[in-house]
Formats: C-alpha cells, sequence, structure tokens
C-alpha cells in the first residue's frame, strides 16, 4: 500500500492519456515527504491502477457527461498535514491532464483519501519491496 485507483466513463480514454496519468499521479506519490523530508509512500508499494466502468450513467443523461474518481488508499499513521499536501498534489496532477478537456464539456473528477486504521488482515506477499530497501 498506497494503492490509488482510478474509475473512470470509458469516453475519457479516447480523450486522455491514462497511462500517462497513472505513471504522473505515482511520480507524484513517490515525491511526497513529510514533515522529516522522509518518504510518505515506499516506492516498492506505490500502486495506481486505473479502470473504465463497464455501465456508467452520469448525472440525467442528457449531455456528454464525464467523470473520474480517485481513490487513494493508505495505512495509517501520516499526519494531517501530509494527507493535505498529497491531496493537493496529486489534485495538481489530475488537472494538469484533465483540464483542458473539462474546458471543452462537463466532466467530474473526485478524489478521495481513506486511510485504514483498523484493518483486520493485512498480508504482503512481494518482491518488488527488496528492490527498493536499502541494505544497512
Amino acid at each position: 500500500m498506497p494503492h490509488l485507483v482510478l474509475l473512470y466513463t470509458p469516453d475519457l480514454e479516447r480523450e486522455a492519456d491514462i497511462g500517462g496519468l497513472c505513471r504522473a499521479l505515482a511520480d507524484c506519490m513517490l515525491e511526497q515527504r513529510d514533515e522529516t523530508g522522509r518518504q510518505v509512500f515506499p516506492t516498492g508499494g506505490t500502486r495506481v491502477l486505473a479502470y473504465p466502468a463497464a455501465h456508467v450513467a452520469v448525472a440525467d443523461g442528457q449531455g456528454d457527461y464525464g467523470f473520474l474518481y480517485a481513490n487513494l488508499r493508505m495505512g495509517a499513521g501520516r499526519s494531517p498535514v501530509v494527507h493535505k499536501q498529497v491531496g493537493d498534489s496529486l489534485l495538481a496532477v489530475l488537472r494538469h491532464h484533465l483540464d483542458g478537456l473539462l474546458e471543452q464539456r462537463p466532466i467530474g473528477i473526485t478524489l478521495q483519501i481513506d486511510e485504514s486504521p483498523g484493518q483486520v488482515f493485512d498480508a504482503k506477499h512481494s518482491s518488488l519491496h527488496p528492490l527498493f530497501t536499502k541494505s544497512s
């Protein structure tokens, strides 16, 4: 973890570089530092996944409406300052990539950040993390 999941109306794929957006969002996450200058998100655990919705209904259905929902799920322990900083930074990336479309037609963007303070089960099995773990 962290996982940033994008759900969007499929029409956005014709008009936006979703793969490029995913990379930019992941890079943004990896650039985040906390108040002590420490990297907020582990490199090997950072994921951005994007899915076009198979079926959609947006607003009243009378227009050419688009939508992108971004949900960042991360483990507990980060400060409110970091939450805001991460949210503002991710929103800036979303806007950079999508504001041109918003000027052309109605598109909604939602970004939510969830923290998982009380997992009842959290297992990880990865050969990614060792690639980014510095040995002492």
